[in-house]
């Protein structure tokens, strides 16, 4: 196989991570204020800043993918692969262990960072390879949790592969199932870019004056990344120090956050109905306060699902058995 071209850094791949950086700022504000109150509950896990957030994570893992490309085409330089590995590795165990101290019941411990090392070290197997065959295994990938989650993988030491049939809680769950698939859909397109001699016209493009400080966060995007939400955080808790949120009972969160889901796919007077059902079960049982502060265990979420198919089969009694969708 003849050696691929050398190709100039890429001015452009910089300006879109740093892009995808002011995305993910955006979206983890939007969390913050719902964290704090001043946003209804569950906002951002549904609808359009669920849309966003997956479009977030996956341009992130399809950079990460094409980067991979450009810097090992010629050859993987082990020294600074390693470097860049024991980084990112080193930054996903910190995030792990501090989102455990402070949430539990739902730390990251598999997020996208922990997405990004894995995908790094599998993505070693592509590099050679055609593009067509690694966009078709991108395909695969991504299909794969629709035909392969099983049951047997249910045991949280394979919650990684996002194949189990009891999907966890966690606040950043970025699986290898499907989301290696974006990272292999980016190698695939600076493969076919070599290919083609794309990625020299690409590398010639220069960017405007403006976009120098999204190039500058794209060249330091770790370090963005692990500073932003902390930085944010602060922000809206010193905010909130001054004029803080108006104050809800915990009821009304509870019935917020399950009429916001649950209108994702039931119509408004099935799910004013449902939640209601819902809320007396979950008192009713002692868990609302377990709930509200993300302390679901799994068998609290058993518990919970028992209680949703009840409540349905009750709710579309009680509206003539309408099932509106």
């Amino acid at each position: 196989m003849t050696q691929p071209p050398t190709i100039a850094r890429i001015a452009l791949i910089d300006v879109l991570r740093g892009a995808a950086l002011v995305a993910m700022a955006i979206y983890h504000f939007a969390w913050d204020l719902e964290f704090f109150g001043y946003a209804e509950p569950g906002m951002t896990a549904v609808g359009g800043w669920k849309l966003f957030a997956r479009s977030i994570a996956s341009s992130f893992l399809a950079l990460a993918g094409f980067s991979l490309v450009l810097a090992h085409s010629r050859g993987i330089r082990w020294p600074s692969f390693a470097r860049r590995l024991a980084k990112v590795g080193a930054a996903a165990a910190a995030i792990s262990v501090a989102t455990y101290l402070a949430m539990p019941e739902s730390f990251i411990f598999f997020g996208i960072l922990h997405q990004i090392a894995v995908a790094s070290v599998l993505g070693l197997a592509f590099l050679r390879v055609p593009w067509f065959v690694t966009a078709v295994a991108a395909a695969l990938v991504i299909a794969a949790p629709s035909v392969l989650t099983t049951p047997l993988l249910d045991h949280p030491a394979w919650w990684w592969t996002g194949l189990s049939e009891t999907l966890p809680r966690s606040n950043d769950y970025v699986p290898v199932f499907p989301w290696f698939g974006a990272g292999l859909a980016g190698m695939a397109l600076a493969q076919l870019g070599l290919r083609t001699g794309a990625l020299a016209g690409l590398a010639a493009i220069a960017m405007p004056r403006w976009s120098g400080v999204l190039s500058l966060a794209g060249r330091y995007s770790l370090s963005v990344y692990l500073l932003h939400q902390p930085v944010l955080i602060a922000c809206v808790f010193l905010f909130s120090q001054l004029f803080p949120a108006a104050s809800q009972t915990a009821e009304m969160r509870f019935q917020q956050a399950c009429e916001v889901r649950c209108t994702q796919e039931r119509d408004a007077a099935f799910c004013t109905a449902y939640c209601l059902c819902m809320l007396d079960a979950v008192e009713e049982n002692g868990m609302l306060d377990a709930l509200l502060a993300g302390r679901a265990d799994a068998a609290m979420e058993q518990a919970m699902a028992a209680m949703a198919e009840s409540c349905t089969a009750e709710t579309q009694s009680n509206s003539g058995g309408s099932d509106v969708r």
